[in-house]
Formats: C-alpha cells, structure tokens, sequence
C-alpha cells in the first residue's frame, strides 16, 4: 500500500498530480513536493510569464483540471470577470493564477482528508528507485517513499550546434527566451532581432518584444518559414469521433500512408482542424502502433506539419503576428540554422534551404525552438544522475524516458513498480503528452495506480456490507 509519495516537480503537472491524490485520497497519505525553488509553485516555465500578450492556445472551456469539474478554469476566471465566455483565449498568467488557486486548495483540503503534504522548497538531488520503494536524496537527507512522480516539466534549453562560445558569453546569442523577456527592460533596444525557431514559442517572443520595442525588426528563420496555424474564430466539433480514421490508420501503421489517409479525411471535411481534433483522443493508441522506424521517419518528415496544425495559435494572435508582416516589422526566412558566429559585432547565422547556405546577419539572435525532451545529454541535475546511474533509459528519439503508456519510467526495458513520469518524459511513450489535457488525463491515471492498493481494501469492505 503506497502511503508515502514523492511528487518531485513544481509546475503544472506536478500540481496536477497533487490535487488529484489529495482530492482522491481514502487511507492515510503523506506526500512529500519537492517545488524545486519555485517562487511560485504551480506555474512552471509555461504559466510563469506576466505578459498579455501570451495567451493560451486553448479555449477556456477545455482547460479545467479535472474531468469531475471541467469547467474549473472558467468558473475561477469568471468569477474575476463575468464577461469572460468558454470560447475565450485567455492570458497564460491567469491560468498560472488558477494553478496556484487549485494548489492551495489542495493543501487546505489536505489535512480534513488525512492527508499530510509535505512541501520541500528545493529540488530532489537524486532518486534511486528499488522494486519495493524509491529513496529521495535531498542536501544530506535522505527519504524513503513507497513511490514517486518525476513531474519535471520542461528540461533546461541547450543552444543548437554551430552556436560560438563568444556569443553566449555576451548574451548576443540568447537560448532561453523566457528569461531574456524578464530582464528585457534593461537591455538598449536593437535594431534587429533573428528568431531562430517559428513556433509558438516564437510567435510570444516576437510579439512581446514588438511592443517594448517599437522600432525593432524581426527576422524569423525555421525549416519551413511557416508560422503556427491559427484556430478558427469559432470553435469547431469534430464531424464524429474518428473512430472510422483510427481504425484504417491503426490497421497500416505507417507514416505515408497515415499522410495519405489525412490527406483524404480533409477533402472531404469542411475544415481540415476537424479531422486534426477528432484523433486528439486516440493519438497515444496511434503512437503505440508505430514501429520505432516510422516514429523515427514521422519526427524527420512530418513532425513540424503536425506540430504546426495541431498546437495552434488564436485568431487574435494570428491577426497581431500578420499585422507586423505587412508592416515590414516581421520576415520569415525558410532554412535550418547551422552556425551563430560573431562578425563585425553582430551576430551571423547561416541556414541551408533547398541545398544552398545563406547568411543572416542580426544584433541579437534568440532561440525559440520550444521545449526540450531529450534526456541524453541533458543539463537536468536529476535527470542527468538518472540517466548516468542506469535508474532511468532515455528514448531513443530523444523523447523523455522509456516509458510505459500508464507512466512507468523504464530501465533497461523492465518498467519500475514504484516509479513514475508525467508530461515532457512521457513524450516517448504517448507523444501528446505536454498539453494540458492530456496531463490531466495522465494525472488522473498515476492517482489511479498510486492509490488502487488503498482503495481495493475499501471496495471490498464496502461490497461485504452491501452483500
């Protein structure tokens, strides 16, 4: 019976875990959260930011917590403002604001329902996990828990290879733009800015940084020069569940011919963010069904079509971003970046498009090529002690952790009992696994495993009575 917990992470999903055994718990708990050293426990690098003009991609009806209370998210930003509606594309920072909310509540609610939380305001040194328990190395104090959630988030960003030495040394070459946008108040405005990446993490950058600095120009370099879809002004449901699509792509797990069975689902819908929406369900199965080859040829291939149609952007954000296009604020170059080097004190990037190099030349370049997942060669204390010590066994493609679906971290292909991932480690195993929903949806299936030895004896008495 798992009565002792560690939840190592401090942000969304390891808020999510939280209130999920809190909210769930029957026997008696003990969970110990190792924050990390988070100001703000809860928020974690994407709801961190303070900017409004960063808002989530997702409606606000669909970003409640849990399943028992989905409109969670809207009913805490509605009683801020009436006005706000379910189809609404709200600031990040007020959903930072619901996590914090939900975290407290948790903790409140802890005590009335046995449950005794724990919170270590710093990061878990090292873990070493064992078939009947898990040790938590904190400073020179060691626990024992029965079980533990790695709920990490996001690993710390790497430059991409070519960058010089130079360049990062005088913050000319930035790679986490997150915290570049926190100090960007200090810094003399330049004249041009190069955007390495275009997804959404670039499009917060380039619309943050338009709007402090007004005679800035951007210039966004990505392999496909092509920005984030947006959603449709109206929110759309699926023409049915898919389940049709599923089928005939699960009976041929192959990536062309997935492409051409997407490709034929859309001519024959009215919208092509239908079809996209309606596999949003199944995408985990359907990762399952690919042999680790066709994983491998979808993430070359086809990773940055997907990624683009299925992480979009709202329609105000898209209407901004074309807005400094037309202004000439805003070009977007197709080429994948090769080098950053310094030149005359600016810096120069070279990207290859079409077999042809060309050089890009700018004041300041910044990084947005979104979230890191790969555990490798990580910068990640823990994850790095894991890793080195064989406790845990990197995917292969660079997506988090050998996993299983239900959230098992692996080593050496044998799952571990008593340890657990959640969000960016579980890319590997389920692929869609960094938006809220579907940590939601991960949450709620670890409580699952983590409380069903306490839960069963319950069940049991219970029948035993009603018999």
């Amino acid at each position: 019976m798992f009565r002792r917990v560690a939840i190592v992470g401090g942000g969304a999903a390891a808020v999510a875990v939280l209130t999920e055994l809190v909210d769930r718990a029957i026997a008696p708990l003990h969970l110990d959260w190792y924050t990390g050293g988070a100001a703000h426990p809860g928020r974690g690098i994407a709801y961190g930011t303070t900017s409004p003009h960063h808002l989530l991609n997702v409606r606000a009806a669909t970003m409640g917590m849990f399943s028992r209370r989905p409109r969670g998210f809207l009913d805490f930003a509605q009683r801020a403002d009436p006005q706000v509606a379910g189809t609404d594309f709200l600031p990040r920072r007020l959903y930072g604001d619901y996590l914090e909310d939900e975290a407290a509540n948790a903790l409140a609610q802890s005590r009335s329902r046995g449950v005794d939380v724990r919170v270590v305001p710093f990061a878990a040194d090292a873990l070493v996990p064992e078939i009947d328990g898990v040790t938590v190395i904190q400073g020179e104090r060691a626990s024992r828990v029965d079980a533990a959630v790695l709920a990490i988030g996001a690993l710390p960003v790497r430059p991409i290879a070519g960058v010089e030495a130079s360049l990062l040394a005088e913050q000319r070459y930035i790679i986490d733009p997150w915290a570049f946008l926190a100090s960007a108040g200090v810094h003399a405005p330049p004249r041009e800015v190069a955007l390495v990446g275009l997804g959404l993490s670039a499009v917060d950058v380039l619309l943050e940084l338009a709007d402090r600095w007004p005679d800035t120009h951007f210039t966004a370099v990505s392999r496909h020069g092509r920005l984030p879809a947006a959603h449709l002004p109206v929110a759309t449901v699926p023409d049915d569940d898919g389940g049709g699509l599923v089928e005939a792509m699960q009976d041929a797990p192959e990536i062309r011919r997935w492409l051409r069975l997407l490709r034929e689902a859309i001519a024959a819908s009215e919208d092509w963010r239908v079809v996209i929406d309606s596999l949003r369900p199944s995408t985990h199965q359907l990762w399952e069904a690919l042999p680790l080859a066709e994983r491998a040829r979808f993430l070359r291939h086809a990773r940055w079509a997907w990624e683009r149609a299925r992480h979009r952007m709202p329609p105000q954000v898209e209407r901004q971003v074309l807005a400094l296009e037309r202004e000439g604020r805003l070009k977007r170059v197709s080429g994948h970046v090769t080098a950053a080097r310094s030149r005359d004190g600016r810096v120069e990037l070279e990207a290859w498009h079409a077999g042809a190099s060309a050089s890009l030349l700018a004041d300041l370049a910044i990084q947005t090529i979104g979230l890191d997942t790969d555990v490798r060669n990580t910068l990640h204390p823990l994850m790095r002690q894991m890793v080195t010590n064989g406790h845990v066994t990197p995917d292969p493609l660079g997506l988090g952790c050998q996993a299983t679906p239900d959230g098992r971290l692996c080593h050496d292909g044998t799952p571990w009992p008593r340890l657990f991932g959640i969000g960016s480690l579980m890319r590997g195993a389920r692929w869609e696994s960094i938006a809220m929903p579907e940590i939601r949806l991960q949450a709620r299936v670890l409580a699952s495993q983590i409380l069903e030895p306490a839960i069963a004896p319950v069940r049991r008495r219970l029948a035993s009575h009603a018999g």
